[in-house]
């Protein structure tokens, strides 16, 4: 009878296992199904019209960009990250002198510089929202900026930096990551921020706000970055350059099983780096030795010009770098270790 039993539980307990492995696989494709081209065309058209005049940080655009943002968010019950709302608002100051100076976002340094008396300030938003993780002392933030140069009068052509490319292609991604872990129906381990950062064009502010301004740093178990994924180099357009933190090797292995599993329609450059700081907002974060993974697909002729534009992005590369990006964010958020 003993033996009897023994065999009984030992059967029940690998159909659970079964079970559960089914289950947690068809949460992952009900997520990675709902990343969709025509969600990444909508998403990227919208960022790079016209009447957002560039997104420039602290401007009307930037405003009616984070509002967009926020509506999405709300609509698919992502909920905000702080009591007070989605909104993480900061100040920042330059001071005004033919010379360019940069932007400080530091109280002190605000203050000193409008001691000088010659100054302007821009009030600027991140924007944070949060699915809640079976372990509450544990982070995953997935991350890009929203902002962009803005309107340059005396440019050629219409003066506006639309910026779809840079970085409305970022935005799109996060956005349909946030959509398609709400999709997936089941609870993450990890508890998992969706950030939008304000003001990186300005010096990495938004990004450099938060970490500067956020007690719970040292409990991120990774962070991952978008800037500039829907196009490539002109002689290379399947390029993907793939930065990840040289001390977590797995990074770089789930992408190539990945890889080898979905054929993807991206060529990745895998770059290990022992402490990725440059470039981006993922610098914030490496600066206090956070693991980074980061997605860039490197320049084009358009980059930092007007001709940005919605029409040139390679919306099926942005959706397999979207899709691949998911399944990495998922394992971070569910792998017990990395």
């Amino acid at each position: 009878m003993k033996k009897n039993f023994r065999t009984i539980f030992l059967l029940s307990f690998m159909l659970l296992s079964s079970a559960v492995a089914v289950a947690q696989k068809s949460a992952v494709e009900r997520g990675y199904n709902a990343i969709t081209i025509e969600q990444a065309r909508n998403y990227v058209e919208f960022l790079a019209d016209d009447l957002l005049q560039g997104r420039d940080a602290g401007t009307s655009g930037g405003y009616i960009a984070a509002r967009y943002i926020v509506s999405l968010l709300k609509e698919w019950g992502v909920q905000p990250l702080f009591e007070s709302g989605y909104y993480q608002p900061f100040e920042a100051a330059q001071i005004v002198t033919p010379v360019r100076n940069s932007w400080e976002i530091n109280p002190d340094s605000i203050a000193r510089i409008k001691e000088v008396g010659f100054f302007k300030t821009r009030s600027m938003n991140n924007i944070l929202a949060v699915i809640p993780g079976e372990l509450g002392d544990e982070f995953v933030i997935v991350g890009a900026h929203y902002d962009h140069l803005g309107h340059q009068g005396d440019v050629y052509v219409d003066g506006l930096y639309n910026g779809a490319d840079d970085n409305a292609s970022g935005v799109s991604a996060v956005l349909q990551i946030a959509k398609a872990m709400k999709a997936a129906g089941e609870r993450p381990k990890r508890t998992v921020i969706f950030a939008f950062w304000d003001g990186e064009e300005k010096g990495l502010l938004g990004s450099k706000f938060f970490v500067g301004n956020w007690e719970n740093h040292a409990r991120i178990k990774a962070y991952m970055n978008f800037d500039m994924v829907g196009r490539g180099p002109v002689d290379n357009p399947r390029y993907l350059k793939y930065f990840f933190t040289e001390a977590h090797p797995a990074f770089g292995e789930w992408l190539r099983e990945d890889c080898k599993e979905r054929g993807f329609l991206f060529e990745p450059d895998y770059v290990a780096w022992d402490r990725p700081v440059g470039g981006s907002d993922n610098g914030s974060f490496a600066r206090v030795d956070v693991p980074i993974v980061w997605y860039h697909t490197e320049g084009h002729p358009d980059y930092h010009r007007p001709s940005d534009s919605a029409e040139k992005i390679d919306y099926p590369k942005l959706l397999d770098i979207t899709r691949a990006a998911y399944l990495c964010a998922w394992r971070m958020a569910n792998e017990k270790e990395y």
